[in-house]
């Protein structure tokens, strides 16, 4: 790699990493209902696509299984999913999101689109459309190579 690439690169690192900061630290500040944004992903997630496994939800959401344990301990106190034993193979759990978890999901996504406005507003349609590419190619590639 050149010595251009190689600074253009560690400065879009250190952009990215501030954006991230100062996007978590808009979340926390602006976070009435207490949840991370996994929690909201989780509970979007069993809202559109119905009762999961833990690890499809570790698949989907790129978290460990233990991770999810984390993540639904807290949701399942708060009687906003539940985990309930497959029918199909009574060795296998379930997580699944109860009325009262779409309740908050609606909520939330009034806050998530405040957030997703504050973070991309200012960019016109064709640039958040470049963005979404050069994202999900970051995502694809894992490696940064093409």
């Amino acid at each position: 790699m050149d010595n251009q690439r190689h600074e253009t690169l560690s400065s879009l690192f250190e952009v990215v990493s501030s954006l991230e900061r100062k996007w978590a630290n808009e979340w926390n500040q602006q976070n009435i209902l207490g949840f991370s944004k996994s929690h909201i992903l989780l509970l979007d997630l069993l809202a559109k696509e119905g009762p999961k496994r833990p690890s499809a939800i570790a698949e989907r959401l790129k978290v460990t299984t233990g991770g999810v344990t984390v993540l639904t301990s807290k949701l399942i106190n708060g009687g906003f999913i539940e985990k309930t034993q497959s029918n199909a193979d009574r060795r296998a759990s379930q997580i699944a999101i109860t009325s009262e978890g779409e309740r908050i999901l609606q909520e939330s996504r009034a806050q998530v689109t405040a957030m997703v406005n504050s973070m991309f507003g200012m960019l016109t349609n064709e640039e958040i459309k470049t963005l979404h590419t050069i994202f999900e190619k970051c995502l694809v590639t894992g490696n940064g190579q093409s």
